[in-house]
């Protein structure tokens, strides 16, 4: 489809681009079957589209695949979406937030989501144990994941996804592949999970919370950056808690020092 196509379905249903919900329609289906062949899309998958918007990502993916969930949030677009793929039997459409509705299980994700959605959407992918999610994302976000220690854009999320997936960055996506352009440009991004995860941990959720903690308080030393956490979450008293916090692995070091590994070790440090 072509702007001019996307314009005209626009016009013809009275519709106007939702910046809050970040549509941004893609113009240029050529990337449709690179998001495939990163994904290793076979007959046999049921993928999940993720803001299906008027389904034609939907619909490609109804020739190479088994099943597809389109999910789609807004109400304008879910009649449209189901008249547009009502001739495809393999589209299952469920409207609302994917974050919260009921969905019939899939193995694989291919999305073009919108881009308030990113982070949110990878970790709820990770914990769904697909066996890959291919999405188009915005650059910077997709930077954030592959991060150096130490970096700006090194963060929890940089943390979190490194110790569950591998992930790996491929064709960039300029701004104006879009209807109506976004600010930034995008890039395909794409997570599998490790055959064998480079490290272990004992509680994935306080994993999470403790890395997200820890990157709020990034340039202080360990020991003080962990205390109030120690105490949150332990209830411990000032006093034990700093206790504590000095026997830890890194006491010394600063939050943006660390390794995904560092953290790791870290968190298996603490008192159960």
């Amino acid at each position: 489809m072509s702007q001019e196509q996307i314009q005209t379905l626009l016009l013809t249903h009275h519709l106007t681009p939702n910046k809050l919900l970040g549509q941004n329609f893609m113009i240029d289906p050529t990337l449709y079957s690179k998001l495939c062949e990163y994904a290793t899309l076979n007959p046999s998958d049921t993928v999940l589209d993720v803001g299906a918007g008027f389904g034609f990502l939907t619909c490609f993916l109804s020739n190479k695949c088994h099943t597809v969930i389109a999910v789609e949030k807004d109400p304008q677009f879910v009649p449209i979406l189901r008249k547009n793929t009502q001739d495809l039997p393999n589209i299952v459409i469920v409207a609302g937030d994917v974050l919260k509705v009921q969905l019939p299980k899939f193995n694989k994700v291919i999305a073009i989501p919108p881009y308030y959605l990113s982070s949110q959407l990878v970790m709820w992918t990770i914990e769904q144990n697909v066996n890959a999610t291919v999405m188009i994302v915005q650059k910077e976000f997709a930077k954030r994941l592959i991060a150096t220690v130490g970096s700006e854009e090194y963060s929890w999320l940089t943390v979190a996804v490194h110790q569950q997936a591998n992930v790996t960055l491929h064709n960039e996506v300029p701004k104006d592949k879009f209807y109506p352009p976004p600010e930034v440009d995008s890039t395909i991004l794409c997570l599998k999970p490790w055959t064998k995860k480079p490290f272990e941990i004992k509680n994935p959720g306080l994993f999470i919370q403790l890395t997200k903690w820890l990157f709020s308080e990034r340039n202080k030393k360990l020991s003080k950056a962990i205390t109030p956490f120690l105490r949150n979450n332990l209830k411990l008293d000032k006093q034990a808690a700093e206790k504590i916090a000095q026997s830890f692995p890194f006491a010394e070091r600063r939050p943006r020092e660390l390794t995904p590994q560092d953290f790791g070790a870290i968190l298996n440090a603490l008192p159960n």
